[in-house]
């Protein structure tokens, strides 16, 4: 079934890739569809853009992606890659969000944690890096 519906854009971001430190000829990224509906609009979108430099984890049923979350119980407690670009979260008229859109992800390069948009402090829903997800992606180099 095709998707077509009337949207509104009313915000537009600058990227930032500040965080992504890989030599272009090192990184290595996998395509995957984000559930939209797993993150929250108010910590991980507000202006309308998920972040690049989200971490990334899979919900076993259905192999979608969201926002990587130690305490999940749905597959997301494991790590497989960090957002590579921002993504456009859009609303139709009349409020509804899409719930599922494609992404690249990166799954081999180097990453400065100081840049990354989401901390253990600022992001109670997930997409910020920790020990755990550290141990999940080791061939991802994390710098300070």
């Amino acid at each position: 079934m095709t998707d077509f519906q009337v949207f509104s854009q009313s915000a537009f971001t600058a990227e930032d890739l500040t965080w992504n430190i890989t030599p272009p000829e090192n990184e290595f990224f996998l395509a995957g569809t984000l559930d939209l509906s797993k993150f929250t609009a108010a910590q991980h979108w507000p202006n309308g853009y998920l972040p690049s430099g989200t971490l990334l984890g899979v919900v076993t049923a259905g192999g979608l992606l969201g926002p990587y979350l130690d305490a999940a119980v749905d597959g997301r407690q494991t790590a497989v890659g960090v957002l590579r670009h921002s993504i456009q979260v859009v609303r139709y008229v009349g409020g509804a969000t899409k719930t599922k859109v494609g992404c690249a992800y990166m799954v081999h390069g180097m990453v400065s944690q100081a840049r990354l948009p989401f901390t253990v402090g600022n992001a109670a829903g997930g997409g910020y890096v920790d020990a755990a997800a550290r141990a999940d992606l080791p061939l991802i180099y994390w710098a300070a």
